[in-house]
């Protein structure tokens, strides 16, 4: 048995520790917050539990489901699962049905009648010869650069919000490689790869809560408010604030990590401190009354009405009437001010759901996570996961064929954690 220190308890960190658990080590975590979760999280900062944003996942996250499982989250309980629907105010949109992935995107595409049929076809072969590529691109290649040939009506209607939804960043500066493997993974994976899984809980009773409670059951110590000040050597292994340990994971964020590796390995420090990072902004809405036929519906995005998805949290079991409008690569509009978004937004709505959304109260809460994921650019450097011996990095930021997902962050303490293992 080794003691293992993770330092971060969001979902990397959570990952790491229980696997390090489950392997039999002896595990104390270091959270600087006083909660779990990380940038997925819930907030108790006002008469009620409501996320720091709002948070999806699709059913090719297959190493999240297992973690929730392996610590007592029964997806089946907290997500409401569904085919992908990309679908507008206006009814149109791209709905997949269950089945094998090719077929079941190709159907959707042929029934899309709102697009013409030169437009369809092109997306069709645009779709075999990515899947013929081994979906690889150059590593300079944009999204929008990937997507040139497309119809303007495809890459509106598709491109955009795939883009913006998956990299949290603009298709003029997003990574096409990492593009092409969330399709790859998604769309023309397994079946069921690409279905939504829509949180119809609270983000703590997805992941963070009940790995806290199992930790705690086997064992594990976790240190709340806690931010370590110093890593340094000793024997063959770590002092974490002065406390010896055999093995330890960075799993806090970039910058956090920076700085604690930055005496021991400054060039992957460097490295960590140099990414870029893109907000999101969820703003809160109400409309009593109000349903939808989808929980999620897409919007088209324009230089006035910055929202790309809104969500209908009623039919996701919370307050009726309540809907989250979301603002992804929201740097722009954050440049004039979170009072100047709201407004769009509640624009946006106004324009998209007619009679709805016009009182002047309906304006529930609005949060800008101004460090939501790293700007996920071509030729974008990310910090490995090895750091030094037996000292290695977790989360979504860590190099990875992954934009910044909560797929990513599983994975990468998994990972993080056999390295420090290996020694």
């Amino acid at each position: 048995m080794k003691r293992i220190a993770v330092i971060g308890a969001g979902w990397a960190g959570l990952s790491a520790a229980v696997r390090a658990v489950e392997a039999g080590h002896a595990v104390e975590v270091f959270e600087l917050s006083r909660h779990a979760g990380g940038r997925a999280r819930s907030a108790l900062d006002g008469p009620d539990e409501r996320d720091n944003g709002q948070h999806i996942l699709i059913g090719a996250y297959t190493e999240t489901l297992a973690l929730m499982r392996r610590v007592g989250a029964a997806p089946e309980q907290v997500l409401r699962r569904s085919p992908l629907a990309l679908t507008f105010p206006d009814q149109t949109g791209l709905v997949l049905r269950q089945g094998a992935a090719v077929p079941a995107f190709a159907r959707a595409v042929l029934r899309a009648a709102h697009w013409p049929w030169r437009d369809r076809l092109a997306l069709l072969g645009t779709a075999l010869r990515w899947r013929l590529s081994g979906f690889q691109c150059a590593e300079s290649t944009t999204v929008e650069q990937l997507c040139a040939r497309l119809p303007d009506t495809v890459r509106r209607d598709l491109v955009e919000p795939l883009c913006v939804a998956a990299l949290n960043t603009p298709m003029t500066q997003a990574s096409g490689r990492v593009f092409l493997r969330v399709l790859q993974d998604a769309l023309f994976a397994g079946p069921g790869a690409a279905d939504l899984l829509l949180p119809r809980a609270p983000l703590a009773q997805l992941l963070p809560a009940p790995a806290v409670r199992w930790l705690q059951a086997q064992g594990a110590r976790l240190h709340w408010a806690h931010r370590v000040q110093a890593l340094a050597r000793e024997a063959d292994g770590w002092l974490v604030d002065g406390v010896a340990f055999d093995a330890v994971v960075l799993a806090c964020t970039a910058g956090e990590a920076a700085r604690l590796a930055a005496p021991i390995a400054p060039a992957w420090s460097e490295v960590a401190s140099s990414l870029r990072y893109e907000p999101i902004v969820t703003v809160w809405l109400l409309a009593p009354g109000l349903k939808w036929p989808h929980p999620m519906m897409a919007l088209r995005c324009t230089a006035t009405a910055p929202a790309q998805f809104a969500f209908d949290l009623g039919a996701l079991g919370g307050r009726p009437g309540c809907f989250t409008f979301v603002v992804s690569g929201a740097s722009t509009w954050l440049a004039e001010g979170l009072a100047s978004v709201v407004a769009a937004v509640k624009a946006q709505a106004q324009a998209d759901f007619p009679g709805h959304f016009l009182d002047d109260g309906c304006v529930l809460d609005a949060r800008a996570e101004r460090r939501a994921t790293f700007a996920c650019t071509p030729g974008l450097r990310r910090p490995a996961a090895h750091i030094a011996r037996r000292l290695a990095a977790a989360g979504d930021h860590v190099a990875g064929p992954y934009p910044a997902t909560l797929e990513g962050a599983v994975r990468s303490g998994a990972a993080a954690l056999a390295l420090v293992m290996r020694g």
